[in-house]
């Protein structure tokens, strides 16, 4: 399908797809596991076992009745050696729970493939299989694939964009599981009733697009569109209006333009899980970096520490001056190694002082780069201007709550300034004034 739209601003970011090449390996089986409660956005987890109980692979131990939440399964099997707060990937303590492995990951004994006759049944099960997007975002699945009865869903988008720099972990899925992929995307419409699919890939992917272009030739219900190569061509909103043509207004969601996002992985989760009954236990890393030995993408037991994925990818060049989870435009900075693997986890990367140091800031000069850079129509001078001055009652005004983060402005920026880092700051300002 020839690309009809294209989304204003973004950047050229550098592909560096180091790993493109890497056929996923599978790591040991660690000597424990640090599991968080929380993997996801919304609710945190209840832990379901204490102390010395003895857990195995696929069985839950945490859960919550919120709603939009999504039940934590144990990765391994072994004993529960503590249930307590510890360092999160984000920097916080969270509850979490540590297993010592026996080595033996004997599989729960609940684990059947689950009966599904209609739409619940179907929602059901993927909120039992705790499924979270795969892409990055982290949202509970089930909760995005149950819209408001009012919003009217006629388009099934499939993110194949993958523009982080480095990352890998999504086009080995394209190129090793194309046939899970399209066999997830039919159940979402068969189950969903959404009469159309389009799964977006970037041009600079034309393996991937080959492969799961003849295995959707079979169903006409499904597309495959090439997009052009252009961070942050995976966004969401992008992404919609890339394949659509349809813009997806400041404060709303892709259901109120009448399309659901899901990340090539997710879709092909489902697939599996329909299958095998096997919940979201492990995933596929991108393990990457200067200073990394042997890049490689790993498919690793969730609660892995990263710690020990970098040592089977045979460990550092010489000691990293960053570390990040996720990619080097919108990665959060790891302060210690050993934090946990999560379920929205796509890569680590281990960088060098010259690629990880955060350039020093000078003053704006009013070029406009970053404005004509934001994918999302902001002013992003403006709005650190405003996030300095602490004028979190203004920020509102020039919609901050748009912003998706995606670093297009820091990168773009002659100065150097700090740009994301502010307008997360005021974000977060915002949101607690809105709470009060």
């Amino acid at each position: 399908m020839a690309l009809k739209w294209v989304f204003r601003g973004g950047v050229p970011a550098p592909h560096r797809k180091n790993t493109v090449e890497s056929e996923t390996s599978v790591i040991n089986t660690p000597e424990k596991v640090i599991i968080p409660m929380v993997q996801h956005i919304g609710a945190p987890c209840t832990p379901l076992v204490k102390q010395g109980d003895t857990v195995k692979v696929g069985q839950k131990i945490g859960d919550s009745e919120a709603y939009v939440s999504s039940p934590v399964h144990s990765s391994v099997s072994g004993t529960v050696t503590r249930v307590e707060p510890m360092l999160y990937a984000s920097g916080k303590m969270v509850m979490s729970v540590e297993i010592k492995t026996d080595g033996k990951q004997e599989v729960y004994d609940d684990i059947s493939p689950p009966e599904i006759r209609n739409r619940d049944d179907f929602l059901k099960a993927i909120r039992d299989s705790g499924l979270v997007g795969l892409g990055g975002a982290g949202f509970p699945t089930h909760v995005k694939l149950n819209p408001p009865k009012d919003k009217v869903i006629d388009h099934l988008i499939i993110n194949g964009a993958e523009c982080e720099p480095y990352i890998t972990s999504d086009y080995r899925e394209m190129v090793e599981n194309p046939s899970g992929i399209i066999n997830g995307v039919k159940l979402v419409l068969d189950y969903l009733n959404i009469p159309k699919a389009i799964i977006g890939i970037e041009d600079n992917k034309p393996r991937a697009i080959q492969l799961l272009t003849g295995l959707a030739e079979s169903d006409k219900r499904i597309s495959v569109q090439s997009l052009r190569s252009r961070y942050p061509q995976g966004a969401e909103k992008t992404l919609v209006y890339t394949v659509t043509g349809r813009k997806v207004p400041s404060g709303k969601l892709p259901a109120d333009v009448g399309c659901i996002v899901l990340n090539v992985n997710t879709v092909s989760f489902i697939a599996s899980y329909v299958e095998t009954g096997m919940p979201l236990i492990q995933k596929r890393v991108t393990v990457d970096g200067p200073v990394v030995n042997q890049p490689k993408n790993v498919n690793v037991p969730i609660g892995t520490s990263l710690q020990e994925l970098f040592d089977f990818c045979g460990g550092f060049k010489s000691t990293p001056y960053k570390v990040l989870m996720g990619g080097p435009m919108m990665g959060i900075a790891q302060y210690s190694l050993e934090t946990s693997v999560i379920k929205n986890t796509n890569a680590i990367l281990a960088f060098d002082e010259k690629e990880g140091d955060l350039p020093a800031e000078w003053a704006c000069i009013r070029c406009g780069k970053c404005i004509n850079a934001c994918p999302m129509k902001l002013m992003p001078l403006e709005l650190n201007r405003l996030v300095m001055a602490n004028k979190i009652y203004e920020l509102d005004r020039y919609h901050i709550l748009d912003c998706i983060e995606c670093g297009s402005c820091s990168y773009s920026c002659p100065s150097k300034r700090h740009l994301v880092q502010s307008i997360r700051m005021g974000k977060d300002a915002v949101r607690r004034v809105k709470k009060t």
